[in-house]
């Protein structure tokens, strides 16, 4: 019984926090999901397992040029914006955020259309933490030492919280090949990451995530109530115009249930929860 009322607690919270939100036109809606409904803050921070911080990787700069209004990259380089993925109950939206940003590119840049493995980095990324978090920064790095293999060589299984033992052989049969990253770098003003995401694709991107997040449905979103859960990494793809509000368009790691099936967008120009502090990315390089 003790449980029943502590779970009807929670859920009577997050009622009452999309009821604020619904009612404040804050220029973005709010909803319920099932798989977080009832669920701890202590239990939701075990989805957050981005690090920020100071970064080692070095800072490309772009030359200023026309930049339109709106960037949908769907649009600009059909069939290379790769479908929304599940990370499940496990803290891996680093390696996320990651691979899919690669697989992007290794399309934009080299026509060469691949989807690959999260879970190559989760489990033998050993600079990072798998499940408990990680670094986009060295994420990045272990692309460009090691490469990853494809999602269909070493599919995610760790959704359930748990990360497989690392692998040096295809569980599907097919070759063991190895897609690699280069240059990795990060971009500091507005205008070089959008010059960045115009010209070379997608990126990964780390921000602050508030309890009010898990239950954006739709609109440009910003900070309005609830607990701080930890760091997220996302891929970012391109901006645009909203009811008078700059946003960046991003792609999140849960699934197409939530939010705008698996997309969101997130106030542009004012850094909204650190969005703009932590953008990186590295170039498609060679295939082993």
């Amino acid at each position: 019984m003790k449980l029943f009322v502590l779970i009807l607690l929670l859920a009577t919270a997050f009622t009452g926090l999309v009821e604020q939100i619904n009612n404040a036109n804050v220029g973005w809606t709010a909803t319920e999901y099932p798989q977080f409904v009832g669920k701890s803050v202590e239990e939701l921070r075990s989805l957050f397992g981005t690090t920020r911080g100071p970064h080692n990787y070095p800072i490309k700069r772009h030359e200023l040029q026309d930049l339109p209004t709106n960037f949908d990259p769907r649009t600009q380089w059909p069939g290379c914006i790769h479908p929304i993925l599940d990370q499940g109950q496990c803290g891996s939206c680093w390696a996320f955020g990651a691979s899919e940003a690669l697989s992007d590119r290794f399309c934009i840049q080299e026509k060469v259309n691949v989807v690959l493995s999260p879970q190559d980095l989760v489990s033998c990324d050993t600079e990072d933490s798998g499940c408990d978090g990680g670094w986009p920064e060295m994420a990045w790095e272990f692309m460009e030492e090691n490469g990853l293999v494809t999602a269909s060589c070493f599919p995610y299984s760790s959704g359930g919280g748990n990360a497989p033992d690392c692998i040096s052989k295809c569980k599907d049969g097919s070759s063991w090949t190895t897609y690699h990253a280069k240059d990795t770098q990060g971009f500091e003003t507005i205008e070089d990451i959008m010059t960045e995401l115009y010209t070379n694709g997608p990126c990964e991107a780390a921000f602050d995530v508030y309890q009010d997040f898990i239950n954006y449905e739709s609109g440009v979103y910003k900070y309005v109530n609830g607990s701080f859960l930890g760091g997220h990494a996302i891929k970012m793809l391109g901006w645009g115009v909203e009811n008078g509000e700059d946003y960046w368009l991003c792609a999140n790691s849960w699934g197409t249930s939530w939010g705008m099936k698996g997309f969101f967008k997130i106030l542009k120009g004012v850094d909204e929860c650190g969005i703009e502090d932590d953008v990186v990315a590295g170039m498609a390089a060679q295939i082993d």
